[in-house]
């Protein structure tokens, strides 16, 4: 007997439920290949960004470039975390263009963006190395614990500086 959209683990011989988003994101991961394919490696991530943008749209895949995400810890505003493409409001796509193998703090980032934005699935692409590196990542079971690395990838704008009350007065004497 057949059964439809499940797979077998052949070293288990465990049913596997099908992958949450494997359609999109196997075209996400081929407008990747044919940009690696097209600019090879050692440009600057911004390239590659563009040029993914440019692969998805002639796709016909939607996605929003630089997806800002406000972050607020127990209702005050820390910051935001800006998400490379966001594709079919599902879809995390951090890029990366780094010459070394993929580490586990890149795969944290992708964590974090997926538990900061609700999201269900992230791939995490490489395009620094000789052939295009490629991860596929979901949000933790336990996303609380996550929550408080958040504050590492948080863009926060500058703080306004305090003058100090010396150069206050000195200031004042000055007449300025």
């Amino acid at each position: 007997m057949r059964v439809v959209g499940l797979s077998t683990d052949r070293r288990t011989d465990n049913r596997i439920e099908p992958k949450p988003y494997a359609d999109l994101t196997y075209k996400i991961v081929g407008a990747a290949m044919r940009v690696h394919n097209r600019l090879g490696s050692g440009l600057k991530e911004a390239f590659y960004q563009r040029a993914l943008s440019a692969e998805l749209a002639q796709a016909g895949v939607e996605f929003i470039a630089e997806q800002p995400i406000e972050i607020s810890i127990e209702g005050i505003y820390i910051g935001q975390l800006y998400i490379d493409h966001l594709v079919g409001d599902a879809v995390v796509v951090e890029e990366k263009a780094v010459s070394h193998l993929l580490t586990n703090d890149e795969v944290a980032q992708v964590i974090t963006y997926l538990v900061a934005s609700g999201m269900p699935v992230g791939l995490l692409l490489n395009f620094g190395r000789r052939s295009l590196e490629y991860k596929r990542i979901f949000p933790p079971s336990n996303a609380e614990a996550w929550r408080n690395r958040i504050r590492r990838y948080v863009w926060l704008p500058p703080q306004p500086r305090s003058v100090h009350p010396f150069k206050e007065s000195v200031d004042r004497q000055a007449g300025r």
